[in-house]
């Protein structure tokens, strides 16, 4: 009872199709931008084109954010914040506390540095460590201050 595996390979031939049509056109895929990545070329193995667009950077600001493991650590501490009722929201512009979504965020940092230690850069290590710490205190003083407004309004 054997079964012959079938293998699509049709993408190969797309795929030189389409890096002809490249070359045609001077490299640029056609249509708009794709924010530096070329879509079309998604099977290939050439990494250039997987580097992203920094023009972005003259255009809206979110866009030119580099995605790397400081800027994700910073962006959930930075959550973790909001959530405390640290930092406004930025979409509300209120100050809200959520403290179950706050431990959520502090516990996945946490986790994340159990989980890569020994695999990160100094300068990482030492980001996930400071943050983690922190966030930590922040988050045990939230919680004592709700506990504390929550005895005061009982009586």
């Amino acid at each position: 009872m054997s079964k012959e595996k079938y293998v699509d390979e049709s993408w190969k031939e797309q795929a030189s199709e389409e890096k002809g049509k490249l070359a045609d056109s001077g490299g640029q895929p056609a249509g708009k931008s794709t924010g530096g990545i070329n879509k079309e070329g998604a099977g290939k193995t050439d990494t250039a084109e997987l580097q992203p667009d920094h023009s972005a950077q003259n255009g809206n600001p979110e866009e030119a954010i580099e995605v790397n493991f400081l800027n994700y650590v910073t962006s959930l501490g930075f959550q973790a914040m909001i959530f405390m009722g640290e930092v406004p929201n930025p979409v509300t512009n209120k100050v809200e506390k959520h403290l179950m979504q706050a431990k959520f965020l502090i516990d996945t940092l946490s986790m994340l540095k159990e989980k890569t230690a020994g695999n990160l850069t100094d300068q990482e290590s030492e980001l996930l460590e400071n943050s983690v710490y922190e966030l930590q205190m922040k988050y045990v003083q939230a919680a004592q201050q709700e506990k504390s407004s929550k005895g005061s309004e009982a009586r």
